[in-house]
C-alpha cells in the first residue's frame, strides 16, 4: 500500500502560488513510497473543488498544478486533501494541502469620486479643506492599500496632501488673487503603482464683507448751518446668511474724525499771538517759538511748518533741532511765581529706550559744572518739571521740592495736546488740555527733593529750546513737535484763558455743543445701531472754520451669537468744510475834522462819529453780539512829539475791568487787543484823545486805523482820520510869515522850538 513522506501528516502540504503562474511551490515536496501509479485529490466539501491537478514527475515525486489562472482578488486561499493511487487501485493515507494565491500588483489604486469640489472661505488657514480617497481592488496590503497621495500641480500652488489624503491651505486664500485653485492629485498605493489623477478644485468663496451701505463718500459742510447729520442713510450689512455668523447679539461702530490741522480739531489758538489776542493769556508771556527772521535771528535753526491761516508749528528731530535763547529775549532767572505753557506733540522714541530725556525747554551752566537749574522734558511718557532753586532762596541745608513727574498717555500718543505748568513755589500746578491734572488714583505728580545749588563763580548759563546744552554741545534733543511755547514772569496763567485755548468747537457730536474727535455706538442689533449710527453729525460753532477736508472713519466689530466676532469692512468718507463767506470790517466816519487851538489844547476824540461793522460775504450785516474783532491799531507818523503832543484813553485803568480789551499807548499811536465784540471795540475806539499843546505849528495830524478779527486772518479797510487846525485869521504878511514856518505836511518844523515860539509871535505882533 503506497502512502506519503511527511514527517507530520496533521500539518500537510502549504503551497504558494502567484496569481499569474500555473505551478504552486508546494512545502515539503510531494513524496510517496510503494507501489505508485497516481495521486489523487479528494475536494472538500466545504471548500469547493479544487482548481488544481496533480502530475507524477517519477515514480515517487508530484508536482501540483492550476488548471486555469487564481485570482486572489476572489479567493485568496484553497484547502483540499490528496491521497496516493497504488497500481493496483490502492490508496495511502490522505494530507491536507493548504494552497495560498499571492497577490500581483495588477490593479493601480482608484479614486472614490471622479472629481473633488470644495468651497472655502478666505482669510483662513484650515486644518482640513477636504479628504480625498481612493482604494485598491489588490487583495492583500502590499497592493492594496493606499500609502501615498502627492499634488501633481505646480508647487506654488498653496496646499498640501497627507497620506490620509487631507489637503490643506498653507496661506490664507485671497479671492481678488484668485476665485478657483485647481489641483491635479494621485494616489499610490503601496507597491508605488500610480493611479490616474483625480481633478480637484478649490473654491475661494467671494466674501460676505459685513459693512456699512449708503454712506456718502462726501459730504459738503457749510460754515454757519448748524450740525449736519453723517449719515443720514446707512444701512449695516451683517451675512446673517452666512454659516460663520447665524445671529447677532452685540454691535460697536466707531466715528472717528481727523481734522484738518493737527491735534484733530481747527483752532486759532496754536500761537502765542492768539492765545494772547483770543483767550486772554497774560499780555507779558514771551514767546519762545516766534517766526524766525528779522529780529529773531536766534531762532534760524528751527523748522517752522506754517499752517494755512500762519499758525506756526516747529518740528524737532531729535538729533539735530535746537535754539539757545538769548537772555535779552527771556531772563534766564525766574521768580518764585511763573508759568511755562506750549502745545506738543509727541510719540515714544523708536528704539523705545524708557531713560531717553527730551527737553522742551532747559536752562543749564554753560560750561564746567554742567548744572541743570530749570527744565521741562519728557522720559519713559512722563511730562518732568526740574527746578532747582538757588543758594539764594534759602537754607543750603534744606531739601526742597526739586523735580515734579506726572506720568501721562497724552505725552506719547503722538497726537497735539496743551500743557502748562503754574509754579507758586513750592506749590506747582499742571493743566492738561485746559483742565487741572488729576491722577486716576487721586494722587498727585512724584516729587524728588534735592538740595539748592550751591555758588558757582564764573559759571553763566545758557538756555536751549528743544534740547539741553552739557559742557560745549546740546543733549537730550526733543523728538517730536511744539507750538506756542511760552513762558510767563512774576504770574501764572489764568485757568480760564487755558481752558480757553483748549476748547474745541469743532467735531462729532449727538447733542447740540457738544464736539468730539469720537463717537462711539452699540446696540443688540441692526436696527439700533443704523438709528443710533444716523444721529451722529458734524459741526464747527465757529464762524469761519478753516476751509478744506476731515476724514472720517468708521470701525465695527460685530460679536456673533456663536461668540465668533467678525470686523466689519470700514467705512470711509470725509467732510468738505466750505470756505465761509470772508466778511468784511468796514470802518468809516467823518473823515475830516476841522477843529481850532482850543480844542488841541483841551483834547479832542480822533474818531468822534467811527462806525464799524462787519458784513457778511452777502453785505449783510452781522450782528454784533455774534460778531469779534481781536485787534485794532492806530497808527501816526511821523510819531509824536512828547515834548507837546500826546494820545490817551479816557479811562484806561479800568479798560481790562470793562472789556477784554487790552490798549498800548505810544508815540506811534494805540494798539488795542483782545477778543471782545465789535460794538465794544467801537466804544473804545471812540474814546481815544489827542491833544497838542502848541497847534500853531501844525496844518493837520492824520491818523491811520486797521482793525482785524481771528488772529490777523481778516483784516478792515484802511481808515484815515484828519485832525485840521484852524489857524485864526491873520493878514496877508502875516499868513505867509506863517506858512513859512508850517511844514508843506502840516507837520512842525524840526527847527529849535524856542527859535520857532520867537518867530511865531513875531510875525504875529507886526
Amino acid at each position: 500500500i503506497p502512502y506519503l513522506e511527511l514527517a507530520e501528516p496533521e500539518e500537510g502540504y502549504h503551497g504558494l502560488i502567484k496569481e499569474n503562474e500555473t505551478l504552486v511551490e508546494v512545502t515539503p515536496a510531494i513524496r510517496a513510497r510503494g507501489p505508485l501509479c497516481s495521486f489523487l485529490i479528494l475536494n472538500n466539501k466545504h471548500h469547493g473543488e479544487a482548481p488544481f491537478e496533480i502530475m507524477v514527475i517519477d515514480e515517487n515525486e508530484a508536482r501540483l498544478r492550476v488548471r486555469f489562472p487564481l485570482n486572489c482578488e476572489k479567493r485568496r486561499n484553497y484547502k483540499f486533501d490528496i491521497a496516493a493511487v497504488g497500481c493496483d487501485g490502492s490508496y495511502s493515507n490522505t494530507v491536507p494541502v493548504h494552497i495560498t494565491v499571492t497577490d500581483v500588483n495588477e490593479f493601480a489604486p482608484v479614486f472614490s469620486e471622479a472629481a473633488y469640489v470644495k468651497s472655502v472661505d478666505e482669510g483662513r488657514i484650515y486644518d482640513e479643506i477636504l479628504r480625498v480617497e481612493a482604494t485598491d481592488r489588490d487583495c492583500t496590503p502590499r497592493y492594496g492599500d493606499i500609502c501615498k497621495y502627492e499634488i501633481l500641480t505646480d508647487r506654488s500652488q498653496p496646499f498640501t496632501i497627507d497620506n490620509e489624503g487631507v489637503i490643506r491651505n498653507t496661506e490664507a486664500l485671497d479671492y481678488e488673487k484668485s476665485h478657483n485653485h485647481i489641483l491635479s492629485v494621485v494616489a499610490y498605493d503601496c507597491g508605488m503603482l500610480q493611479s490616474t489623477p483625480v481633478m480637484v478644485t478649490i473654491k475661494v468663496n467671494k466674501p460676505c464683507m459685513a459693512g456699512w451701505k449708503g454712506v456718502a463718500e462726501r459730504v459738503d459742510y457749510a460754515p454757519g448751518t448748524g450740525p449736519l447729520a453723517l449719515f443720514p442713510g446707512a444701512r449695516l450689512a451683517t451675512c446673517s446668511s452666512d454659516a460663520r455668523c447665524p445671529g447677532v447679539t452685540r454691535i460697536q461702530a466707531a466715528v472717528t474724525l481727523r481734522a484738518a490741522r493737527a491735534g484733530g480739531c481747527d483752532r486759532d489758538t496754536y500761537s502765542l499771538h492768539a492765545q494772547r489776542t483770543i483767550c486772554g493769556l497774560d499780555p507779558k508771556t514771551i514767546d519762545l517759538l516766534p517766526s524766525p527772521g528779522v529780529g529773531n535771528e536766534w531762532a534760524k535753526s528751527l523748522k517752522p511748518d506754517s499752517g494755512r491761516d500762519g499758525e506756526q508749528m516747529f518740528e524737532f528731530d531729535g538729533e539735530t533741532t535746537a535754539a539757545i535763547v538769548p537772555e535779552s529775549v527771556l531772563p534766564h532767572a525766574l521768580p518764585g511765581s511763573f508759568s511755562v505753557s506750549t502745545w506738543m506733540r509727541h510719540a515714544p522714541p523708536p528704539d523705545n529706550d524708557k531713560h531717553r530725556k527730551e527737553h522742551v525747554l532747559c536752562l543749564a551752566d554753560d560750561h564746567k559744572m554742567n548744572r541743570h537749574h530749570y527744565a521741562l522734558f519728557v522720559r519713559n511718557c512722563r511730562l518732568i518739571l526740574l527746578l532747582r532753586r538757588d543758594f539764594g532762596e534759602g537754607d543750603l541745608n534744606i531739601f526742597r521740592p526739586a523735580e515734579w513727574r506726572w506720568k501721562l498717555p497724552e505725552v506719547c500718543d503722538d497726537e497735539w495736546h496743551h500743557y502748562a505748568v503754574n509754579v507758586r513755589f513750592p506749590t506747582v500746578e499742571l493743566f492738561v488740555d485746559g483742565e487741572a491734572y488729576r491722577a486716576a488714583d487721586g494722587k498727585g505728580p512724584e516729587v524728588i527733593d534735592d538740595w539748592p545749588l550751591h555758588p558757582a563763580h564764573g559759571v553763566n548759563t545758557t538756555l536751549v529750546i528743544g534740547a539741553c546744552w552739557q559742557e560745549s554741545d546740546m543733549k537730550h534733543h526733543l523728538r517730536g513737535w511744539l507750538a506756542g511755547l511760552g513762558v510767563s514772569r512774576g504770574v501764572v496763567q489764568p485757568a480760564r484763558a487755558l481752558a480757553c485755548l483748549a476748547h474745541c468747537r469743532e467735531g462729532l457730536s449727538l447733542a447740540p455743543d457738544l464736539y468730539l474727535k469720537s463717537v462711539s455706538v452699540e446696540g443688540d442689533g441692526v436696527a439700533d445701531v443704523e438709528t443710533l449710527l444716523r444721529r451722529v453729525a458734524y459741526g464747527d460753532a465757529r464762524a469761519f472754520p478753516t476751509p478744506g477736508r476731515r476724514n472720517v472713519h468708521v470701525a465695527t466689530t460685530i460679536t456673533c451669537d456663536n461668540g465668533r466676532i467678525i470686523k466689519a469692512r470700514p467705512a470711509e468718507s470725509y467732510i468738505m468744510v466750505l470756505a465761509p463767506q470772508t466778511p468784511s470790517i468796514l470802518l468809516n466816519g467823518s473823515e475830516d475834522l476841522a477843529r481850532d487851538y482850543a480844542h488841541f489844547r483841551a483834547g479832542l476824540t480822533v474818531f468822534p462819529d467811527l462806525a464799524v461793522r462787519v458784513l457778511a460775504g452777502n453785505s449783510h450785516p452781522i450782528a454784533d453780539a455774534r460778531q469779534k474783532l481781536d485787534s485794532c491799531v492806530v497808527s501816526v507818523y511821523p510819531a509824536l512829539n512828547p515834548d507837546h503832543e500826546a494820545l490817551s484813553l479816557r479811562a484806561a485803568a479800568e479798560l481790562p475791568q470793562r472789556y477784554d480789551i487790552r490798549a498800548a499807548v505810544t508815540r506811534d499811536g494805540v494798539i488795542l487787543s483782545g477778543a471782545d465784540t465789535v460794538h465794544n471795540y467801537q466804544k473804545v475806539l471812540r474814546e481815544i484823545e489827542y491833544s497838542n499843546k502848541k497847534p500853531a505849528y501844525y496844518l493837520n495830524r492824520v491818523f491811520k486805523l486797521t482793525c482785524s478779527e481771528l488772529n490777523g486772518r481778516f483784516t478792515s479797510n484802511e481808515y484815515v482820520q484828519t485832525l485840521t487846525v484852524v489857524h485864526p485869521h491873520m493878514s496877508g504878511a502875516g499868513e505867509a510869515g506863517l506858512a513859512r514856518e508850517l511844514h508843506p505836511s502840516g507837520v512842525a518844523d524840526k527847527m529849535d522850538a524856542v527859535a520857532r515860539d520867537k518867530q511865531v509871535l513875531c510875525t504875529l505882533q507886526c
